[in-house]
């Protein structure tokens, strides 16, 4: 498909994350998972429950930064540390920095201790990482974000949450790696970041030369899958009309 953008890629690509979760509630951080969740509802996975990212839970699915037209339950606040307890939930969070062993910083660059800027905080990326399937969308695949080792710790990886034990480790299960080059999972050697596909018109050698640490690459190494037509239609007339998507992947990394 000639009219296939990267954004559109990436949008399906974080869809495929969502689609084999069931009736969970998925919580999408930022605009193209929100896009991607929202495409997954309509099409892999109906059962998937999706808020309106403040207080509703929505039986329908709006365009983004649209008001839910059908409202199915009320989560407030405080009750959204009950799902993150209880489990059944996929959040989909942003990462300053991810690692070699899947940890992700949101927190600060630099030493803790004095740090050279000041970012969000760990906010819930430690309870989102010990209780639920987590994944994270990086928008800007480059050495800086994929690095050796992040410079606080903020979202748990395997490794890490298993030498912290039990406890930390039992539900930790860090999915999936979406960015504008390719799809990564924990599957490599002792848990740490493999190569899942390249999108189109991307290569092997521009994801390792993007990325700030030996990655693992598998032999026979798949290209992220084209949207289909009906998902390319409820992208661009549906969810994202106004074109949102390329705020985050523009519009000139195309597909091809």
């Amino acid at each position: 498909m000639t009219d296939v953008t990267r954004a559109d890629v990436c949008a399906a690509a974080i869809a495929d994350a969502f689609s084999e979760d069931g009736e969970i509630f998925a919580s999408p951080m930022g605009l193209l998972p929100t896009l991607g969740v929202r495409l997954a509802k309509l099409t892999s996975n109906p059962d998937l429950v999706i808020s309106d990212g403040e207080s509703l839970f929505l039986a329908g699915v709006p365009p983004l930064f649209a008001k839910g037209d059908v409202v199915e339950g009320w989560i407030p606040f405080r009750r959204v540390f009950d799902v993150v307890a209880h489990g059944r939930r996929h959040v989909m969070m942003g990462a300053t920095q991810v690692d070699r062993h899947g940890n992700q910083n949101i927190s600060a660059i630099g030493d803790w201790r004095q740090p050279t800027r000041q970012l969000l905080g760990s906010r819930g990326a430690p309870g989102n990482t010990v209780n639920n399937r987590t994944s994270y969308w990086v928008p800007k695949h480059s050495t800086r974000v994929l690095v050796e080792q992040v410079d606080v710790v903020s979202g748990v990886g395997p490794q890490r949450a298993k030498e912290a034990g039990p406890a930390a480790a039992r539900f930790n299960d860090i999915h999936r790696v979406v960015t504008n080059l390719a799809v990564l999972d924990v599957g490599g050697p002792g848990d740490t970041l493999r190569l899942r596909s390249v999108h189109p018109g991307v290569t092997v050698d521009q994801v390792r030369e993007a990325t700030g640490f030996d990655l693992d690459v598998p032999t026979d190494l798949p290209t992220t899958r084209d949207p289909s037509a009906e998902e390319l239609i409820l992208i661009k007339e549906m969810l994202d009309p106004k074109g949102l998507r390329f705020k985050e992947v523009p519009r000139d990394e195309v597909a091809r």
